[in-house]
C-alpha cells in the first residue's frame, strides 16, 4: 500500500539523551494485555522484560525476563524495581502518582508523570484539551448534587455523568435522561468527583493512534472505526473509509493533543463524529490502544512497537498498512458453554489469533482477539466476524 502515513520530524530539534538499545531492560508497570504485547515486541528486539503489579503470573509476566509482585503503593519495592531496569512505561493510565514519581527518581519514565496526570482524571484532562483550544464534549464539574443540577440545567438532557477517576468500558457512568433521576445518578459515584457531559450524538466512534518520539518525530495509523456493544470495544476497522477532509483533521488534532501534553510514546485519541462532520474528542489514553490491536498484523511497525522505539529514543518505525484489517475483540463470554473451537477458527486463512494468557475467562472481559486482513475493510470485517462466530454459534 502507499505512503499515507508518513512521519514527521520536528523542525527544531535539541540535544537528545543517548538511545537505549536492544540488550536493555524494559520496565513496565502493569501486567495486563497491553503489556504482554509490548514484551512481545521487545523481546523480539532483543531487549529484557521486567514487570511489576500485584499480580503474579499475569499476562506480561508470562513473557517478562523478571516478574516483580508487589503493590503500586510499595515505594521501597517499586523503587528498587526502578534501579533493576534502564526504562519504565505504562500498560494502563491509573498508575499512583506516588508511583511513577518514585520511577522516575532513577530512571527515565515515558509518557512523563505530567501525562498520566492529566489522563488519570477527566476533568484535567477535559481542562487541558479545552485550554488547547482543542474541541471536546461539552462539560461541567460535579461535585455535589447542587453541582450536578446546575449541570443538567446548563447542558440540558440527556447527558452523561461520569467518576472523574477510574472507571473504563463503560464502568463508573450513568445517562441521565431524566430530572426525576438526578438524586440516584449522584449516589452513584458515591461522593466521588465526577463529570457531566453532554450526550453527542454521533454518527461515528472514531481513533486515532499516534507516536511522538523524544525528537519531535510523529507517526500515526491514520483513523480508525470503531463499534461498541455494552460499552466494551467490539469491533475496529482500518483504514477508514471517513474520507480525506475528516482523516486529515483527525491528523492535526491527535499531532495537537501529543505536542500539548509534550508526549514521548504511544497515546490514542477517541472521537466522536458528529452529523456534521465535525469531530469532538471523546478522551485520551496515554498508552498503546484496543483499537489498534490490529496494527500488529496489518502494518509494518505495530503500536507495540512503536511504542517501545519511542521510549527507548529510537526513530519511530513506519506505520504504513500492508492491507485493510478487522480486529474483533474475543469476550469471556465465548466461554461459557466450553471452550471455544480453536480448530474451527483456523480454517479461516486470512484470521489471526491472539490470546492473552488470562486463566479465568468471565463475562465482558477481554480474553483476546483475532485480526483479518482482506482487500477491503467491508471484507476484512466480514471474514473476522464470521471466523468468531464459528467458534462457537451458541455465543455469537
Amino acid at each position: 500500500m502507499t505512503n499515507t502515513h508518513p512521519i514527521s520530524q520536528s523542525s527544531h530539534l535539541t540535544a537528545l539523551p543517548s538511545p537505549i538499545l536492544p540488550g536493555a531492560i524494559i520496565g513496565i508497570l502493569g501486567s495486563g494485555q497491553l503489556g504482554r504485547m509490548l514484551a512481545i515486541a521487545a523481546r523480539t528486539m532483543g531487549y529484557r522484560v521486567a514487570v511489576f503489579s500485584p499480580g503474579s503470573s499475569t499476562p506480561t509476566g508470562q513473557i517478562a525476563n523478571l516478574e516483580v509482585t508487589a503493590d503500586y503503593n510499595d515505594l521501597d519495592a517499586v523503587r528498587d524495581f526502578a534501579q533493576q531496569v534502564d526504562v519504565v512505561t505504562y500498560e494502563f493510565e491509573n498508575v499512583p502518582a506516588a508511583t511513577a514519581a518514585a520511577v522516575a527518581e532513577f530512571v527515565p519514565l515515558r509518557p512523563g508523570t505530567h501525562v498520566l496526570h492529566v489522563a488519570q482524571n477527566r476533568l484535567r484532562e477535559k481542562d487541558a484539551l479545552a485550554a488547547a483550544g482543542l474541541p471536546v464534549t461539552p462539560y461541567r464539574p460535579v461535585r455535589s448534587s447542587a453541582d450536578l443540577e446546575r449541570g443538567v440545567a446548563e447542558l440540558g438532557l440527556p447527558c452523561i455523568l461520569k467518576t472523574a477517576e477510574s472507571g473504563y468500558d463503560g464502568k463508573g457512568q450513568v445517562r441521565l435522561d431524566s430530572a426525576e433521576n438526578l438524586s440516584v445518578a449522584w449516589h452513584a459515584m458515591q461522593g466521588r468527583e465526577a463529570i457531566l457531559e453532554s450526550f453527542v450524538p454521533f454518527e461515528r466512534e472514531l481513533s486515532v493512534v499516534a507516536a511522538r518520539g523524544s525528537d519531535g518525530a510523529f507517526a500515526h495509523y491514520g483513523v480508525i472505526e470503531n463499534d461498541h456493544v455494552n460499552h466494551i470495544l467490539d469491533v475496529s476497522t482500518a483504514p477508514s473509509v471517513v474520507g480525506v477532509a475528516i482523516s486529515a483533521e483527525a491528523e492535526r488534532l491527535t499531532r495537537a493533543v501529543l505536542k500539548t501534553l509534550d508526549v514521548v510514546g504511544v497515546l490514542c485519541v477517541e472521537y466522536f463524529l458528529t452529523g456534521d462532520g465535525s469531530l469532538l474528542i471523546n478522551e485520551i489514553a496515554p498508552r498503546p490502544h484496543n483499537s489498534g490491536h490490529l496494527t500488529i498484523d496489518a502494518c509494518v511497525t505495530s503500536q507495540f512497537e512503536q511504542q517501545l522505539r519511542a521510549v527507548c529514543g529510537l526513530p519511530l518505525g513506519s506505520a504504513d498498512f500492508h492491507a485493510p484489517a478487522a480486529m474483533v475483540n474475543l469476550l469471556g463470554d465465548l466461554w461459557q458453554n466450553g471452550e471455544p473451537d480453536w480448530q474451527a477458527l483456523c480454517t479461516f486463512p486470512r484470521v489471526k489469533l491472539h490470546l492473552y494468557g488470562k486463566q479465568e475467562a468471565r463475562i465482558g472481559r477481554k480474553m483476546g482477539h483475532i485480526t483479518a486482513t482482506a482487500d477491503t475493510t467491508t471484507h476484512a470485517k466480514t471474514i473476522a466476524l464470521r471466523a468468531r462466530h464459528a467458534l462457537t454459534v451458541a455465543s455469537y
